[in-house]
C-alpha cells in the first residue's frame, strides 16, 4: 500500500512539473514543439499501448523487459526510418499531408502542449482514450477534416466488433477445444511475428499523433531526435510492465495464452491494414481495438468459449464499460479542443 502511494505521489510531482514546462515554454515555437512531441510520445504510447503491445506483455511476463523492448523498439526505428526516406522526411506514412493537417504549427497554445498531460491522467485512471481525437484535433485546419476523422474511426469500432462477433462467434468453441495444455513452441514465433506486423501497421497510422507537434518534414538530426526519444520511451514502458492501463487488456478472457494473443493481433492488424489502404485520413485505432475486444468478449460468453466462464451479461458490462470510457476521452478531446482551436467550435457547435 505505501508503495502504490510512493508511486502515485511522484506521479503528481512529475505531472506537476510537466504542466510548469508546458506553461513556461509554450511561448517559444521552437521550443513548445519539442516539448509537446516528448509529451505526446510517452502518453500516447502509454495509452495506446493496450492496442498494439497489451497482449505481448501479458503473454510474455516471463521473459526479461529488455529482451521485449529490443524486439518492438527494433520494429518502431525501421517502420520510422522508412517513412522519413521514402516520403520526404515525413515520419506519419503521408497521414499528416490530408487535408486539414498539412501544415506544421507556426505557434503554439498552452493546451496544445498540456492535452498529452490530460491523456496521462486518463491513462492513470485506466481509461483507453483515442489519442486522434485528444492530440490531433487541436491542430486541425477545417472543420470538414475532424468530422472524416470521427467518421472514419466510428466505422472502424463498428467493423471490428462485426468482425470480431463473426470469428470468435464461429471459431469460438474451436479455440477453447484446441487451445489447451501447453502451446507448441512454434506459437511463440507466430505470436511475435503477428505482433511484429500488427506494431508497424499501427505505427503507420497513429505515428502521425505524436508527429503532429514537429515540422512536416524533419531533418537527419531532428529525425535522430524524435527516434531516440521513441525508443527510450519504449523502454520505460517495458521495464514498467505497461502502464496502468495494461489492466484493461489483463482482464479480459484468456489473453494470456499466447495462441489467443497471437489471434486477436493479427486479426486487428489485418483490419488496420485495411483502413491504411483505404484512404490518408488519420483515424482513432483505439475506438478499433476497443470494439475488436468487446466483440469478441460478447462472442465468447455467448458460446460459452471463454475459460473462466464469463457470462454474457459480465462480458456485456465489461463491453459497455470500455465503449463508456472512449466516449469519455472523445468528449474531453473534443472539450479540449474546442477550447484551442476556433474551428473545432465551428464544426460541432456552429460558433
Amino acid at each position: 500500500m505505501l508503495d502504490v502511494l510512493r508511486r502515485e505521489r511522484v506521479f503528481i510531482i512529475v505531472l506537476s512539473m510537466a504542466f510548469l514546462t508546458a506553461a513556461l515554454s509554450y511561448p517559444y515555437a521552437q521550443v513548445a514543439m519539442w516539448v509537446g512531441f516528448a509529451f505526446a510520445g510517452y502518453s500516447a504510447i502509454a495509452n495506446d499501448s493496450i492496442q498494439t503491445i497489451g497482449t505481448f506483455i501479458a503473454s510474455n511476463r516471463e521473459r526479461p523487459w529488455w529482451h521485449l523492448w529490443g524486439f518492438i523498439g527494433g520494429i518502431f526505428l525501421v517502420t520510422v526510418t522508412w517513412s522519413w526516406m521514402n516520403y520526404g522526411g515525413d515520419v506519419s506514412y503521408g497521414r499528416l499531408a490530408s487535408k486539414g493537417f498539412e501544415k506544421a504549427p507556426e505557434s503554439f497554445q498552452f493546451l496544445q502542449l498540456a492535452a498529452p498531460l490530460f491523456l496521462l491522467v486518463l491513462t492513470r485512471l485506466r481509461m483507453p482514450v483515442s489519442t486522434t481525437f485528444l492530440l490531433l484535433t487541436s491542430f486541425a485546419a477545417s472543420g470538414k477534416s475532424i468530422v472524416s476523422v470521427v467518421t472514419k474511426s466510428v466505422s472502424g469500432y463498428a467493423i471490428a466488433f462485426v468482425i470480431a462477433i463473426s470469428v470468435w462467434g464461429i471459431l469460438g468453441p474451436w479455440m477453447k477445444r484446441q487451445f489447451t495444455g501447453t502451446a507448441h513452441p512454434m506459437w511463440r514465433v507466430f505470436q511475435w511475428c503477428s505482433t511484429g506486423f500488427l506494431w508497424s501497421v499501427w505505427l503507420q497510422q497513429d505515428a502521425a499523433n505524436i508527429a503532429v507537434f514537429l515540422p512536416r518534414s524533419l531533418s537527419f538530426m531532428e529525425f535522430a531526435a524524435f527516434a531516440s526519444a521513441i525508443f527510450g520511451g519504449l523502454g520505460l514502458l517495458f521495464y514498467m510492465g505497461g502502464e496502468k492501463i495494461q489492466e484493461v487488456v489483463d482482464e479480459k478472457s484468456d489473453v494470456v495464452d499466447v495462441r489467443a494473443a497471437t489471434v486477436i493481433d493479427f486479426i486487428y492488424a489485418l483490419i488496420l491494414l485495411y483502413f491504411k489502404m483505404h484512404s490518408q485520413i488519420p483515424m482513432s485505432t483505439t475506438w478499433v481495438f476497443v470494439g475488436l475486444l468487446g466483440g469478441r468478449e460478447l462472442a465468447m460468453a455467448f458460446r460459452k468459449a471463454n475459460s473462466d466462464g464469463r457470462t454474457t451479461s459480465a462480458a456485456f458490462k465489461l463491453m459497455a464499460r470500455d465503449l463508456i470510457y472512449v466516449t469519455i476521452g472523445f468528449l474531453v478531446a473534443l472539450l479540449l479542443a474546442s477550447a484551442i482551436n476556433p474551428v473545432v467550435r465551428e464544426g460541432f457547435f456552429g460558433s
